[in-house]
């Protein structure tokens, strides 16, 4: 299980053009100077809360940082999830859209910035609103193909979501995740686009709207700095450079991280974001959000799709 941090900021609550009323926490800048200001998008499954640490840090590196829950997540879970319908690209197109739309308005200058974390990384090219976004830092990106596994973990990945959550889901109504120990409670919509995604996202839509999909991926310019981490399971590398092919319009690097670049033994898909990260890897990303510039250059690796 994933160790959650206390719950700090300014509690928010962000409206969505559907009417769906998402929570959030706000975090200011401290007084030491203002370098912009950030929207975290979580990764499937994962509560905002798990950020918080990351964005108090943030906050007291100069930026404004918002956190905030999806809908069907944390503080953003309704009643009960049976029946409501919620789909990851509802994340993107009206959740997303909701939290970069309210950081625009409340703006002090300086950059727009986003940080996407799996899922999250790729949330951004749905929304309307992405073109107001300056940079994007993204870290394990990817939206759940199955064949971008690590081919070492690919049989047993696929069983878990790709057999057992979706006869859970078909079972419960929605993915249990709590009781399996596996992240979060999930929204069946969710969780089946999750189980059934193929090797092209916009195939899970209607065919009318794929075009469509396609052009808002395209419509983001911001420049991207992707992270994969050489034993991150799920955000391969491959699956990194599969979800930076569709931001065409973007300046696009990416940078393929090992353990040992930070004297550890193993990260995943998870642990960049642990507080023990904050004297190396999180004082290494404000380069890119202060300043634009690759704090890796030298783990560059090559963007051909895969």
């Amino acid at each position: 299980m994933l160790h959650i941090s206390p719950d700090e900021g300014e509690p928010v609550e962000l409206s969505c053009r559907d009417g769906i009323a998402l929570g959030g926490r706000l975090w200011m800048a401290g007084a030491g100077g203002f370098h912009g200001s950030v929207v975290i998008n979580p990764a499937t499954g994962v509560p905002a809360r798990y950020y918080h640490r990351y964005a108090r840090f943030l906050a007291r590196h100069g930026f404004d940082v918002l956190t905030y829950d999806y809908r069907g997540i944390g503080l953003s879970r309704p009643e009960s999830l049976r029946g409501c319908g919620y789909r990851w690209r509802d994340w993107g197109e009206r959740d997303f859209d909701a939290a970069v739309r309210f950081m625009h308005r409340r703006r002090r200058g300086g950059p727009l910035i986003v940080i996407g974390h799996s899922i999250g990384g790729f949330l951004p090219g749905l929304a309307e609103s992405a073109p107001l976004v300056d940079r994007m830092l993204t870290v394990g990106a990817q939206y759940a193909w199955w064949g971008d596994y690590a081919a070492g973990r690919r049989l047993g990945l696929f069983v878990k979501w790709h057999v057992v959550m979706p006869v859970a889901t078909a079972l419960h109504g929605y993915f249990p995740g709590r009781r399996l120990g596996w992240l979060e409670d999930l929204p069946a919509g969710v969780a089946n686009e999750w189980s059934f995604r193929g090797r092209r996202f916009e195939r899970s839509h209607p065919r009318r709207e794929r075009a469509a999909v396609l052009y808002r991926m395209a419509a983001v310019t911001a420049p991207i700095l992707a992270i994969a981490v050489s034993d991150d399971e799920i955000g391969t590398e491959k699956a990194v450079r599969r979800t930076l092919g569709y931001y065409t319009g973007a300046s696009r690097t990416a940078v393929l991280l090992r353990p040992g670049d930070y004297g550890r033994q193993a990260i995943g898909h998870f642990n960049l974001f642990h507080d023990s990260h904050a004297a190396g890897f999180w004082l290494d990303t404000l380069l890119w959000l202060r300043d634009g510039r690759n704090p890796w250059p030298g783990r560059t690796v090559g963007l051909s799709r895969p």
